[in-house]
């Protein structure tokens, strides 16, 4: 029986076999660092520009919905003619009428308050001719009822004006769609922009290693595996970009909303309270967020695959 060769000439060592999990295309370079960052602030600006139209719809859906609910009644008497009884003639007739919640009259104290920032102090309002308002909050919207309110004023108090603040809440609703619009406008411009540098990032990977793919190529290397490398390698540093600028964005509206909390009492945050309402995304934005970095790393992955998959046809 012949003894086996022992013979470290012939031996292979550990270090010489190819080891199956060495990516073709390196993990760790400074054009795969370059484009984790392009992809981190686009995600965060896309994040930002999403939530920001969130934001504004959700405060406009709350001033349509208050403005609605609110009907103004303006009594512009004569001089001959006693206000206070054409007031509480009009505040009964509100209070009987279907679909009210409550009345509020404003007393002439009230209203000379409300005109100090255009009119001044010190100034007799008697002299004027300023109508009396009447605020009615309905419960709920309904032409009828406020057909029926609008028929019982004109018999029992002719000099009353009744609005139902449609035409405002119609400006609001058009000025916030054009918000949200242009907003939509900006998010696709930057995923536009995003897809370019990912286009661009991946030629170039794919001509840093061109010998190397064009010899798997060449020996048999199916376009599928040579495709899912690289969509593996650019989906993973499209999933580590959309993480850090999603993590951003979603701190930077945490930040904001603690932040106006905390100055919600100051003339700055009353302001911003009534632009963008507690200024708080709440769950299903910060879901829509984390949606949004998903969809960039899968959108990189994607774009990739579709890049190298035009080039190995070129090789043909």
């Amino acid at each position: 029986m012949t003894k086996p060769v022992d013979d470290k000439r012939l031996a292979f060592s550990t270090e010489s076999i190819p080891k199956r999990d060495i990516p073709l295309i390196p993990r760790d370079s400074v054009a795969g660092r370059a484009l984790v960052v392009v992809i981190a602030i686009m995600s965060f600006l896309a994040s930002l520009t999403a939530g920001g139209a969130l934001l504004i719809a959700q405060a406009s859906q709350s001033w349509r919905s208050e403005v609605v609910r609110e009907v103004t009644i303006q009594i512009k008497p004569d001089a001959e003619e006693n206000v206070d009884s054409l007031v509480a003639k009009a505040v009964s007739v509100s209070e009987r009428a279907p679909g009210v919640e409550g009345v509020h009259a404003y007393s002439a104290a009230e209203s000379a308050t409300l005109l100090q920032p255009w009119l001044g102090e010190g100034i007799d309002l008697s002299l004027l001719p300023i109508p009396r308002i009447i605020v009615v909050h309905m419960q709920k919207r309904s032409a009828d009822d406020l057909g029926a309110l609008r028929e019982a004023l004109a018999r029992a108090v002719p000099q009353a004006n009744l609005d139902d603040h449609r035409r405002w809440a119609a400006r609001i609703g058009t000025m916030a769609n054009a918000i949200v619009g242009l907003a939509a406008a900006v998010f696709a411009l930057m995923m536009a922009a995003m897809s370019t540098a990912i286009g661009f990032a991946t030629r170039g990977a794919m001509a840093e290693n061109r010998e190397i793919v064009e010899v798997l190529h060449l020996v048999g290397a199916s376009d599928a595996f040579i495709a899912r490398e690289f969509q593996t390698h650019f989906r993973r540093l499209g999933f580590r970009g959309a993480l850090i600028g999603g993590a951003s964005a979603m701190a930077f509206f945490l930040g904001m909303a603690g932040l106006f909390s905390w100055g919600s009492n100051s003339a700055g945050g009353t302001e911003i309270a009534a632009m963008f309402g507690a200024f708080a995304l709440g769950p299903a934005g910060y879901l829509a967020l984390a949606g949004i970095g998903a969809a960039i790393a899968l959108l990189t992955g994607f774009l990739s695959r579709a890049i190298v998959f035009r080039h190995l046809r070129e090789l043909l």
